[in-house]
């Protein structure tokens, strides 16, 4: 009995020993620098059967990806680009688009280099007259905490919507564009991104003074992009809509080249819904609703859009939820465009600036307001925005449902103290459907040559316009602005 003991200690002591021995080979594979990191799957075409793939390592690797369907089963037909891998900001990026995936298709795949490997799953739609997806913006964190409150939003928006074809997220993913923050960006949100396609939009705090970060941190189709420095222009469609997303950090706003893009674009496709993604929204009554980079899009981008029957534009930027009314040549029109700044998923949120209001946006161009930070009033009542409901402060999200000639928004606060979902607006519009037609089949690319012109027309126009428009009416309300600093404390 005594030897059969010392056998059993004996056996477990060689076990732990060699378990010992073999946790420095564990940790040299840990070491190595190439476990996925920042994993992304991107809308690259339509229907999401085309996907850029997105991922960073410490150290240079293999870019390899491998795609199954529901059944485990290998995805014949799919092609891959050829992989990316290039150094940026201390770390290495890799890059691969997939293409010719199976249409209606929850589809499994992993990145990494063949041997360190994440999974993930994207699925992709079909010939179906319907979509839904979900959006949200502006999380801007710099710190776990606050990613984390972000990252909850979006787990709030999936309970909404699970069955949402693909999350656009209008800008502003972080606050400083940092390895460090986007770390914490991922920590916070890279499981729920390994579970949707993305739709990502460039905002100030992912492009403007931090050159090349935005087209580096996502794979995104570039080919008719009128310029990648500081954000991606593209465009898709999914069911019977068609979506072109923007980047408001070109020219400061949207450049001459990028609306001409636009136009080219949204007269390419016959679908039945055209909605746009941007960052900089053009009707807002925050804090950055007084300067000329994003007014001057009420006379720039909402030609282009008027022009081409866009139904809806949905942006970020100012950290409020603000519906507009229909709107054709900044007057109201019940068919017209919707414009949508739709709040924020974070926790950096702001008041409403009343001096704006009668300079800059028109009272009644409000159809829903609703701030999201306690001691303001903080919900548009019909009349004004004076009433409180602490049920409004948290963060905010949108599910969006088309079906046919249908569309359907939501609006819902994740309460910061309840941790429970409020519906704070609803929008339904409705249209004939087969009505849209193509009328542009050109090229809409836009040459180096062709983009440095219309770039400095760009800046020179929004020196004209802040000049000759802005100035006079921020003059005119300085002194309610001086009241509303000394009164409220509120610029």
């Amino acid at each position: 009995m005594k030897n059969a003991k010392r056998i059993v200690c004996l056996v477990l002591s060689v076990l732990l020993l060699s378990s010992l021995f073999s946790a420095p080979a564990a940790a040299d594979t840990a070491e190595t620098g190439n476990s996925p990191v920042r994993v992304s799957a991107c809308v690259a075409g339509d229907n999401g059967r085309t996907v850029g793939f997105c991922w960073y390592t410490a150290e240079k690797a293999d870019s390899v990806v491998t795609l199954r369907d529901e059944s485990g089963t290998a995805i014949a037909g799919a092609t891959l680009s050829d992989p990316v891998c290039e150094a940026w900001e201390g770390l290495w990026m890799h890059k691969v688009t997939a293409s010719n995936l199976p249409a209606e298709t929850l589809v499994t795949y992993t990145v990494g280099d063949g041997a360190n490997t994440v999974t993930g799953t994207v699925k992709t739609g079909g010939a179906a007259d319907s979509v839904k997806f979900i959006e949200i913006a502006d999380v801007q964190a710099s710190s776990a905490e606050n990613f984390e409150k972000g990252a909850a939003t979006l787990r709030a928006a999936f309970e909404a919507l699970p069955d949402a074809a693909f999350v656009a997220n209008c800008g502003d993913f972080t606050n400083d564009s940092t390895n460090e923050e986007w770390d914490l960006y991922d920590a916070s949100f890279g499981e729920l991104n390994r579970g949707y396609l993305l739709a990502p939009v460039s905002g100030n705090h992912d492009g403007f003074g931090v050159a090349n970060w935005f087209n580096n941190m996502f794979n995104l189709d570039t080919s008719e992009s009128v310029q990648t420095k500081n954000g991606v222009n593209y465009s898709f469609d999914y069911g019977n809509a068609h979506f072109a997303v923007l980047n408001t950090n070109d020219c400061l706003n949207v450049s001459r080249p990028q609306l001409k893009w636009l136009k080219n674009d949204m007269n390419s496709t016959d679908k039945d819904w055209k909605i746009v993604f941007i960052h900089k929204s053009p009707y807002t009554l925050g804090k950055d609703g007084k300067w000329p980079d994003a007014l001057q899009l009420q006379k720039t981008l909402t030609k282009v859009c008027d022009e081409t029957n866009v139904d809806l534009v949905i942006g970020g930027h100012d950290h409020q939820y603000l519906r507009t009314k229909p709107l054709t040549h900044n007057r109201l029109d019940e068919n017209g465009v919707t414009y949508l700044l739709s709040g924020t998923a974070g926790s950096k949120r702001y008041e409403v600036r009343e001096f704006l209001a009668g300079h800059f946006m028109k009272k009644q161009f409000i159809d829903a307001l609703v701030v999201q930070k306690g001691g303001y009033g903080n919900y548009w009542n019909g009349t004004d925005w004076k009433s409180t409901d602490e049920n409004n402060i948290g963060g905010c999200y949108n599910t969006v449902e088309i079906t046919g000639g249908k569309l359907t928004l939501n609006a819902y606060i994740l309460g910061d103290e309840s941790h429970q979902s409020k519906k704070i607006d609803t929008l339904t519009l409705t249209k004939n459907t087969g009505e849209n037609k193509i009328t542009f089949t050109g090229d809409n690319t836009t040459s180096k040559a062709a983009y440095t012109a219309g770039s400095i027309l760009s800046y020179a126009s929004l020196l004209f316009y802040t000049l000759t428009n802005w100035l006079p009416r921020f003059l005119a309300l300085v002194p309610e602005l001086i009241y509303s600093v000394a009164v409220y404390d509120t610029f």
